[in-house]
């Protein structure tokens, strides 16, 4: 009896097979891992965009009265949120019931974010409690603004 030599038609067919099995598992995992990836890259970038209109809120929610005291909070409507030029959000703060005297005011801030997405206007909503309280930097930029000269004599 003479030893064979090669394969025989079916052992090339199964592993071809098996090959094909095999190459189309690791291009699932590609696309899975590049779906896990951009979930992640979103997640992300919502996150920073919360995080900015938290901190413009912050910085702008409360005006500075005369007194230096802070007054109500402003209706915030249709305002772009900053370093994210596509979107934009609406606010408005609502006094906290369960206020404790002797304490800063809390206010409950209902945010509606918006922005346009494949099928038209998208958007979500959160809220966030926010004391009542002036900005460092707000008191800075009034404490450095130049005088008005409202009521001053016309030259």
């Amino acid at each position: 009896m003479r030893a064979r030599d090669g394969f025989t038609l079916i052992e090339v067919v199964l592993a071809l097979g098996l090959l094909l099995l095999g190459a189309t598992v690791i291009l699932g995992l590609f696309s899975f891992g590049a779906a896990l990836s951009r979930t992640a890259e979103l997640r992300a970038r919502s996150a920073t965009a919360a995080e900015a209109v938290v901190l413009d809120l912050e910085e702008g929610l409360f005006p500075l009265e005369d007194d230096g005291s802070a007054g109500e909070p402003r209706v915030v409507t249709d305002r772009p949120v900053p370093g994210h030029t596509d979107l934009i959000y609406s606010a408005r703060a609502v006094p906290r019931p369960d206020h404790e005297p002797g304490r800063s005011r809390e206010y409950q801030v209902e945010v509606e974010m918006r922005w346009r997405g494949g099928a038209g206007r998208r958007g979500r909503k959160f809220s966030v409690l926010l004391l009542r309280e002036i900005s460092f930097g707000e008191r800075m930029r009034s404490a450095l603004a130049p005088p008005s000269n409202e009521g001053a004599p016309a030259e």
